[in-house]
């Protein structure tokens, strides 16, 4: 098992990107209305609702643009394109049986105290604890 150590700036970066996170999802919520969870989103997309598209087209966007500009790895650095592609499958239709994902229930439901996404989130941390377990990590 290999043991990561993290500088400072990781902790700032990690930190940083979960204020923003919440940030978000609370301006969409006062904004839209509506809960930030990607699978839901991911479904209007789908319907053809522009905004969306553009939602979902800026994840992978403004990760590769943070990425460049930080000089970060890659996705492809720590699994290989088949394992990531299988990887969002099995998340898809865990989401699609959750009715909802980790974005939607970790962030948003337990926000609001929704004992469903209480549930959920226990059950999504789990599983991946266990698929970790068993299978170790990405190599």
């Amino acid at each position: 098992m290999t043991v990561v150590s993290l500088t400072p700036l990781d902790w700032l970066l990690s930190f940083s990107g979960g204020i923003l996170i919440g940030l978000a999802a609370g301006i969409m919520m006062l904004a839209a209305g509506q809960v930030a969870g990607i699978s839901g989103i991911f479904q209007k997309a789908l319907s053809g609702r522009g905004e969306a598209v553009v939602f979902l087209l800026g994840l992978p966007l403004g990760a590769g643009a943070v990425s460049g500009i930080m000089g970060m790895a890659t996705p492809e650095a720590f699994a290989a394109p088949w394992r990531l592609v299988l990887a969002g499958l099995l998340v898809g239709a865990g989401s699609y049986l959750a009715n909802g994902c980790t974005s939607g229930h970790a962030v948003c439901g337990l926000a609001r105290f929704s004992k469903r996404s209480l549930v959920a989130t226990i059950v999504f941390i789990s599983t991946g604890m266990a698929v970790v377990a068993v299978v170790g990590g990405v190599s």
